[in-house]
């Protein structure tokens, strides 16, 4: 009985490094896309709304270069999905063009033509 006891637990423990070891898997890459955002409340948009996205680890929006780096496990994820993210907050992601509706639903301050 004690044999299997130590046996159990043995095999509890592998399966717990093994579970361990897979989550932790898969490189973190960056990459930096250019957006049409150009205010703060864009920044807070984006941030949020990448952050509910599976596989982004972090994403950061430098408002006056309007430079977004985001941090994410690429197993999970792709640049093509970031960007496609992106369009459907209403923000252009480099050459890719934000989403008519998401668009229209921005508040005035966040669409290109705003004046700032």
């Amino acid at each position: 009985m004690k044999t299997l006891k130590i046996w159990m637990l043995s095999l509890m423990l592998t399966g717990l490094a093994s579970f361990s070891f897979a989550q932790s898997g898969g490189k973190a890459e960056e990459v930096k896309i250019k957006t049409s955002a150009v205010c703060d409340m864009c920044k807070a948009t984006i941030e949020k709304g990448l952050a509910y996205e599976k596989g982004v680890n972090k994403a950061t929006l430098d408002v006056d270069s309007k430079v977004l780096t985001v941090s994410y496990n690429g197993q999970k994820t792709s640049l093509e999905k970031i960007r496609k993210a992106v369009n459907d907050l209403g923000y252009d992601a480099d050459d890719t063009k934000a989403t008519p509706r998401a668009y229209d639903r921005l508040d005035g301050c966040c669409k290109k033509d705003a004046v700032h």
